[in-house]
């Protein structure tokens, strides 16, 4: 058996990329609800999720991925759904995945239940109900 590294007992920090701070501010604060705990401009903006540091770092351009980089495990998905729609959220919808269904989840193979929108810079985010 091999010893833990200092990594197994650290927390997280997360990292997302956007290209306009007070655009980012204005989205993961005012629209998601984030906590900013600084505003260490020009390197980042941190917010608390829920206990892990997420860095929104102005990065300048840059090509945003097409999978999901950040994401919450949510209890209730379907509320969670309703409530960021109200607040202004667009979810996304993906042809064979959850085309057919009222809200824009999909159920995966093993029961979780997962809905993904994108933050203005392109970065895709997601719900998941486990």
């Amino acid at each position: 058996m091999t010893e833990a590294t200092p990594l197994a007992a650290s927390p997280i920090v997360a990292f997302l990329p956007v290209t306009d701070a007070p655009a980012a501010l204005a989205y993961y604060r005012d629209l998601l609800g984030l906590t900013l705990v600084e505003d260490q401009s020009p390197f980042a903006l941190v917010f608390d999720a829920n206990g892990t540091m997420l860095r929104v770092t102005p990065v300048g351009p840059f090509t945003p991925q097409r999978f999901t980089i950040l994401g919450w495990h949510v209890a209730d998905i379907d509320s969670s759904v309703a409530a960021l729609t109200a607040a202004g959220v667009s979810f996304n919808r993906y042809p064979g995945l959850n085309d057919a269904t009222p809200l824009p989840i999909w159920t995966a193979p093993n029961g979780a239940r997962i809905a993904w929108f994108t933050d203005p810079f392109g970065n895709v985010l997601g719900l998941t109900q486990f």
